[in-house]
This record gives C-alpha cells, sequence and structure tokens, in this order.
C-alpha cells in the first residue's frame, strides 16, 4: 500500500501517510512470535473491535492478537486504497489466512475494511468490519456447506 493512492478529504493530516503504510506493513509481518512490534503502530490507549470480539488497551490487544495468530501459519493483506478524512482513516483489504483449524490448513480469502483513527502518531482506534462467516463458519465441516447452501438459496 502506497499513499500515493489515497484519497483525502477535509484538512490533511501529513503525519497520517506514514502511520498507515507502517500499519499496512505490520499486519504483513504480524505473527504469534512478533506481537512486541504492536506497539510501535499502536497507542497504549487503543481501543480494539472485530466481528469476534472487543478490547480496550495495549496489553489486551496484544493478549487477544495471540490467541487469534495462536494457530495461524500465515497471513497476508492485500490492501487498497485508503480514505483518510482529518485523524480518520477507512482502508478496504483482503486477507489471505492459513490456519491449522480452518479448511485444513487451506487458503481462505476474507473481505475486509478497517477503520482507524490515528492521532500523535499512534493508533488509538482500530476496528475491523469482516464476514465472519466468511472466514469462519463456511469452513467448518458440516456447518460451513450448509451455510453455503442458505446463501445461494438466497441469490
Amino acid at each position: 500500500m502506497t499513499t500515493a493512492s489515497a484519497i483525502e478529504v477535509g484538512s490533511p493530516n501529513p503525519a497520517l501517510p506514514a502511520v498507515l503504510d507502517q500499519f499496512c506493513a505490520l499486519f504483513n509481518q504480524l505473527d504469534k512470535g512478533n506481537l512486541h512490534k504492536l506497539q510501535q503502530v499502536y497507542g497504549e490507549d487503543i481501543e480494539f473491535q472485530d466481528p469476534f470480539g472487543t478490547v480496550s488497551g495495549l496489553d489486551e490487544l496484544t493478549n487477544y492478537f495471540a490467541d487469534a495468530y495462536g494457530n495461524v501459519i500465515r497471513c497476508q493483506f492485500h490492501f487498497n486504497s485508503p480514505v483518510i478524512q482529518d485523524s480518520w482513516c477507512t482502508i478496504p483489504w483482503v486477507m489471505e489466512l492459513q490456519h491449522k483449524r480452518i479448511k485444513r490448513g487451506k487458503t481462505v480469502e476474507v473481505e475486509g475494511i478497517s477503520h482507524l483513527r490515528i492521532l500523535d502518531g499512534r493508533v488509538r482506534y482500530h476496528r475491523d468490519y469482516f464476514d465472519a462467516g466468511q472466514l469462519l463458519y463456511e469452513n467448518l465441516p458440516v456447518v460451513g456447506g450448509v451455510i453455503r447452501w442458505v446463501k445461494e438459496q438466497a441469490g
């Protein structure tokens, strides 16, 4: 991701593109063995939320990601052009995930978007929006077949 393709509205925030580049780089390096790198991007007062949970503070976020990355084989993000307004940023992505317990370790692709607030050179708010079914439920042996069938029937 380069910020050259960013769409900025409102007052430009000159510090935000560099932090956003760090954010994107971090998530393409992150694994269970280097979670200490979170402190390079996130503030101590980070508020994080995704479809599976909500945490407050850098320590809680580190513990949350330790659990989330515990069985990850590989996780890569393809970030698209962000939309930036003042200290807020929204960036769409596609995640390629290989997880020991999902689809027998085969790659699963999930589309999502991150909504961020960046203040004083750190991410202070991070909310991820994605279809938890696309990530998890559709890839479970019995339940996945049922969910895929229902989605096909719904059109």
